[in-house]
């Protein structure tokens, strides 16, 4: 989110580091230099970053990264690049791609609105994947929210045409939130086909918080966007 000069960057998270276990410090020393890109400022090149010209899907805010696994693992002709702050995901998501021994995965710790600003190319993406982003509910806090007007911009530069974009949230506000963002734009196409949500799609597993918030009731949104 942009910072006016002199002020903080507002950020869409808040960076916590969890306690690492042995194997996750460990995937950091030797898997890392694999998996882990470095942007420095410059604009990447995906055909470079996985040694091929197969499409490129992102997700932004991959937690443990289970979700990008399983869509690695189910297509390898399909590109995962994942972005995380959190190290102990990283390294979670580090070691079980190495025992699976995949090879097109490539992960970034960065600021995925810093990186989507500066980092990757425009038309260079075939589908952008937002699960379960912060909902920051409190009303003092939605200008933290990652869903406005200026990341859609930055998400509609990088996807090439016919190119999507997939959020969940287990937040109804939240999702009204996304709808009324998303439902100012004419570059974007709502693809529900009788509702403003869609399924739950296959390559979106449950995870166990929100199989917890099934057993109590609590409900779940998926919104798609095409481009």
């Amino acid at each position: 989110m942009e910072a006016l000069p002199g002020h903080r960057p507002i950020r869409s998270f808040v960076l916590r580091e969890g306690r690492m276990t042995p194997g996750q410090k460990k995937a950091w020393e030797t898997l890392w230099p694999v998996y882990g890109i470095e942007p420095d400022g410059k604009t990447l090149d995906p055909p470079t970053l996985f040694g091929n010209t197969n499409p490129v899907y992102l997700e932004i805010g991959f937690g443990n990264g289970d979700a990008l696994l399983e869509r690695a693992d189910r297509d390898p002709a399909r590109n995962q690049l994942g972005i995380e702050v959190h190290r102990p995901g990283i390294g979670h998501l580090l070691n079980l791609a190495d025992q699976r021994s995949l090879h097109n995965i490539r992960l970034i710790r960065d600021d995925a609105v810093e990186v989507l600003r500066n980092a990757l190319p425009d038309a260079s993406l075939a589908g952008v994947y937002l699960f379960f982003p912060d909902p920051w509910h409190k009303k003092k806090h939605h200008k933290r929210r990652i869903v406005n007007p200026a990341f859609v911009d930055q998400i509609a530069r990088v996807l090439r045409p016919g190119g999507f974009l997939h959020i969940a949230t287990d937040w109804e506000d939240y999702a009204r939130h996304v709808l009324a963002v998303m439902g100012d734009r004419e570059d974007f196409v709502n693809r529900a086909s009788h509702d403003l949500f869609i399924p739950r799609p296959d390559d979106r597993p449950l995870t166990r918080f929100e199989q917890r918030g099934q057993r109590l009731g609590h409900g779940t949104w998926d919104m798609l966007f095409s481009i």
